[in-house]
């Protein structure tokens, strides 16, 4: 399994809702609160060999109040 990191930016006022969307869905192995530009941090496991954009798409951009979002791929550097 491939580690992704999504930065996620709420509509003001519906980031417990975001998360707990997302909880509810069991899709992100952990799941922060930030402060900055983007409202909460998930990393994410997707199966080797499957599409990283269709799998956020599928399961994440349908959640109500996302503004935006930020992948982060990971790789392997030793």
């Amino acid at each position: 399994m491939k580690p992704v990191f999504l930065q996620i930016q709420c509509k003001p006022g519906t980031t417990y809702d975001v998360a707990k969307t997302l909880y509810e869905r069991e899709i992100a192995s952990e799941l922060y609160s930030t402060s900055g530009e983007y409202d909460l941090l998930a990393k994410i496991y997707i199966q080797e060999g499957d599409d990283i954009g269709k799998f956020i798409n599928d399961n994440v951009h349908d959640i109500p109040h996302i503004i935006r979002s930020l992948t982060t791929l990971t790789f392997k550097a030793f």
